[in-house]
């Protein structure tokens, strides 16, 4: 009872921990005069998605791969039929052209990329793995997307992501904040993978089960709260960035370094959950390019993504 009690606890621990990490490494970076910008699209981005990280490492440290891959795969899936769907639900989300056209599509090849690491023994592995190999090169494709992210900052584009906060804190305070956030992240996330762990020995579910419905839910809650907040505030360019951001970031940062700390083996039951990542990415740009206004969510549109989000956890609990 014990170990599910502090499951519960964990998750509380790595939302708030990867809340105070953001909102500390964004103070000392705006009180050393770095733009909100270039904050947002790195700090924020990659704060939301520390969670998935820190499961992944400590995951695959205990030799419980399916739920790290799970758990990326889940997310991702989770951003886009669950995260997306509330957030057209609550206000129709319109979509920047760059968006469309640049970073929608780069998730879609960070996917495919994700998919052939994970399904070629490229050091001659008698199976299926992404080692510290596949690491690197999911590493050097996170640096394009940064290159990308540099090139925007340069062109003057303040209409991404712009969610840092709006005072000055004092360093001391800053530094705290971090310090905290980065023992919250930890605790949590040893919490969340014994946890995890325990319930798929205990109840008879496999560990991809587990990784990609609850841990993914769960280490998609941050996601979910700053896209839901931003529909429901008509800010809907961040509600969008933050979805495909961090997806992007899941992909290429977090497996990437996943893998180079310790190769992860790789089911391939899981390329099933990849195909319908697929599907679910192709499936913004065939609602943009067909919806009755042009580059937008509809609210009919966040139903069905809502409605297929609940197909796919049946689908898994049938599966599982």
């Amino acid at each position: 009872m014990a170990v599910y009690l502090l499951f519960v606890v964990g998750f509380v621990f790595l939302i708030k921990g990867a809340d105070w990490l953001v909102d500390g490494s964004a103070a000392i970076a705006k009180n050393n005069n770095v733009s909100n910008l270039v904050v947002g699209l790195t700090i924020v981005s990659m704060g939301t998605s520390m969670p998935e990280l820190i499961v992944n490492v400590l995951a695959s440290s205990k030799d419980a791969s399916q739920i790290a891959i799970g758990n990326i795969l889940g997310s991702n899936i989770a951003n886009i039929l669950l995260i997306l769907g509330v957030s057209a639900f609550i206000y129709p989300i319109k979509i920047k052209e760059s968006t469309v056209f640049y970073e929608i599509p780069y998730s879609i090849v960070a996917l495919l990329l994700v998919a052939f690491v994970a399904n070629s023994n490229l050091i001659g592995s008698h199976e299926n793995s992404i080692n510290q190999v596949d690491g690197v090169i999911l590493m050097a494709f996170f640096g394009f997307f940064i290159a990308y992210i540099i090139r925007l900052a340069k062109n003057g584009s303040t209409d991404i992501i712009n969610d840092t906060p709006d005072e000055k804190t004092t360093a001391g305070k800053s530094i705290l904040k971090v310090l905290l956030g980065t023992v919250g992240l930890f605790f949590g996330g040893q919490w969340v993978v014994n946890g995890a762990i325990n319930a798929a020995e205990h109840f008879g579910l496999s560990e991809a089960f587990v990784g990609l419905t609850v841990v993914a839910i769960g280490t998609s809650l941050p996601e979910l709260v700053t896209s839901a907040v931003a529909a429901y505030r008509k800010n809907t360019d961040i509600a969008m960035a933050n979805i495909i951001g961090s997806n992007v970031f899941n992909l290429l940062w977090v497996l990437g370094i996943s893998a180079i700390i310790k190769p992860m083996s790789f089911e391939s039951s899981l390329n099933t959950d990849i195909i319908i990542l697929f599907g679910a990415s192709c499936l913004i740009l065939f609602s943009v390019i067909t919806g009755k206004v042009e580059n937008q969510i509809s609210k009919p549109t966040g139903s069905l993504f809502l409605l297929l989000y609940l197909s796919y956890i049946v689908f898994l609990v049938y599966r599982g």
